[in-house]
């Protein structure tokens, strides 16, 4: 039964961790818009349900109240975010809902698009439509907390990613040096992530895939972007062969129009951008454009230089520290105890990833 302290009952929150549930299936697979889940029950049974489509077309109001289409006249719809008002690619789903003259509307948090922010309960309450929010929202704001800095900073959401050895060392070519749980967590980054970026240095020392190899979830592997400033890249390496599998973004700034031409036929895309006064890209204004692009969350995987100049750029939003439970004997180690000792002092917060990695462990830093 609810109170006044709280106005939500049990079966409010059954339905809504249901709508919440089907947003969190679609995470990071619908393009630039959130994901949304959305639960439409009449009687205290369920009568329809949805969640953004792939590439967020349709919103998930519009899929659920078509699959119910005659019957939604005094229903109450739960959706995870605060439902849209205004006009974009598609109708507002406040119009949607008005139409389909659903009786009550509760929604967990609210969207920080501008043109949606708390403008909804107003539109829907001048149409008869009651509505509340706030329900299990401290769940909604963590799973929206990419969305949300996005569209505050417009700029991409960046998460960076280090493997190393007990004794804070890794090597200059490419070896694993954590073990295969580890390397099925860092798989996982990569799904949860737009985009995956790292230089031509580490493509042409490790050539790595830069892919998703998790049973299932392979089809969603992030987009390769590659910072390239005078082409360099090897063009056998893997991500060049296999380019037209997997969309590829390479920022350049050369004039080589016989390698140009060799990676516009590989279906590259070439971004060419100017460079600073010390003849290096600034960092920022590529984000920027990886945001224009569409790529609102980006994993760095790279080597230890590049590593440091994005934390002295401040530019890494969190971080994740793989550490082996085994020391490294190689003349080709790199020590990366500057890299660990940066982290503590730029994050406020760290912690132990509680999964099972057997020996290995993983730190979080944001």
């Amino acid at each position: 039964m609810s109170t006044k302290k709280d106005k939500f009952n049990k079966k409010d929150h059954y339905y809504m961790s249901l709508a919440i549930n089907l947003a969190k299936n679609k995470k990071n697979l619908t393009g630039t818009n959130p994901s949304v889940g959305c639960v439409i029950v009449k009687y205290d049974r369920v009568v329809a349900f949805g969640s953004t489509n792939f590439n967020g077309r349709p919103h998930a109001e519009t899929i659920a109240l078509n699959r119910n289409k005659n019957n939604n006249k005094g229903s109450t719809l739960y959706v995870s975010l605060e439902p849209c008002s205004h006009y974009g690619k598609t109708p507002p789903c406040t119009k949607a809902i008005i139409k389909s003259k659903i009786k009550k509307v509760i929604y967990s948090t609210e969207d920080n698009d501008f043109r949606s922010h708390k403008k909804s309960k107003k539109i829907l309450k001048s149409r008869k439509v009651s509505v509340q929010s706030g329900l299990l929202s401290k769940e909604t704001r963590k799973f929206y907390k990419i969305y949300n800095y996005v569209k505050k900073n417009n700029r991409p959401y960046i998460i960076g990613k280090l493997a190393c050895s007990s004794d804070l060392s890794i090597l200059k070519n490419k070896t694993h040096i954590t073990n295969e749980y580890s390397r099925k967590v860092s798989h996982l980054l990569r799904y949860e992530n737009q985009g995956i970026l790292t230089t031509y240095k580490t493509i042409n020392n490790d050539n790595p895939k830069l892919t998703c190899r998790i049973d299932g979830l392979e089809n969603f592997s992030p987009v390769r972007i590659i910072i390239d400033r005078d082409l360099k890249i090897k063009q056998k390496s893997y991500v060049l062969l296999k380019s037209k599998f997997q969309k590829t973004i390479i920022f350049h700034n050369s004039k080589n129009l016989k390698k140009i031409n060799f990676l516009k036929k590989r279906g590259i895309k070439l971004v060419k951008f100017n460079t600073e006064n010390d003849n290096y890209f600034d960092l920022k204004k590529i984000f920027k454009k990886i945001y224009d692009i569409g790529i609102h969350s980006v994993l760095i995987e790279s080597g230890k230089i590049f590593i440091n100049r994005l934390l002295s750029k401040n530019l890494f939003n969190e971080f994740y520290l793989f550490m082996s439970n085994r020391s490294l004997i190689n003349k080709n180690k790199v020590k990366i105890s500057d890299v660990k000792r940066t982290l503590n002092i730029k994050f406020k917060n760290r912690n132990i990833v509680n999964t099972y990695l057997d020996k290995d462990k993983l730190l979080h830093y944001y």
